[in-house]
């Protein structure tokens, strides 16, 4: 049964409203988000959870505006960003999200510094501020001396920080997580929550998918999904 309670508010910095997400697969309509309402609060940390097919991926997706809802609303600061066109939801994206992946999702060819400096290629910055920037960024997780490098180069723990650094550079209010520790050790994995924790800290609004419940624990809220819709939230206490 979906959730109702105070996080389905009309005045949310993130606010999805009855949002339904159908596939066509073949003959069959798959349902992956059932009529989903949620609001996350301006500073929040949320980790979404729940079986495969539970629709968390599809939430993430259109919560980054890489996927459209089929129906509802998705209200992005203030805006309806469900009836945007493609260019101005690529636009949204670009200036104000951040994402980071399970799978790093780094360009191997180019240098650490490259890749934390192409979302500002893309925003138009000058070339000795995208460098500043990026050595910046690389200060502040911890790579400041792998900057030449290629990702191949790197540690698993290191290429997460690299992306996360790409995450920042075009200094979103948002993050959005897909499985951040999913391929890294243990030990690897809660730096990595540290770091994403400070971030949190610093004033970041930080929306996860996790499938690890000791990963959970490090947000403020535990969001749990099955068969396309909220089961329920979970509020941790720190």
């Amino acid at each position: 049964m979906q959730t109702r309670d105070s996080h389905t508010s009309e005045d949310g910095f993130i606010r999805l409203t009855n949002v339904m997400k159908t596939y066509q697969m073949g003959i069959e309509q798959v349902h992956a988000l059932a009529g989903v309402s949620v609001s996350f609060e301006k500073g929040s940390f949320w980790a979404i959870m729940g079986p495969s097919g539970s629709g968390k991926s599809t939430m993430l997706n259109i919560l980054g505006c890489l996927d459209r809802v089929t129906s509802g609303s998705y209200v992005l600061q203030d805006e309806d960003v469900s009836t945007l066109g493609d260019d101005a939801l690529s636009e949204h994206r670009l200036k104000h999200l951040g994402f980071i992946f399970q799978s790093f999702n780094l360009i191997p060819q180019i240098t650490v510094q490259k890749n934390i400096e192409l979302p500002l290629y893309y925003l138009g910055w000058d070339a000795d501020e995208s460098a500043d920037r990026a050595v910046e960024l690389a200060k502040k997780v911890g790579l400041e001396d792998r900057l030449g490098h290629k990702p191949t180069e790197l540690s698993g723990g290191q290429m997460q920080r690299v992306a996360i650094a790409r995450a920042l550079a075009n200094e979103p209010e948002i993050l959005l997580a897909d499985e951040p520790t999913g391929n890294l050790d243990t030990s690897t994995g809660h730096q990595i929550m540290d770091l994403i924790c400070e971030l949190n800290d610093l004033g970041k609004t930080i929306i996860m998918v996790t499938h690890e419940s000791e990963i959970a624990e490090h947000a403020g809220y535990n969001l749990h999904m099955r068969d396309g819709l909220i089961e329920r939230i979970k509020e941790n206490r720190q």
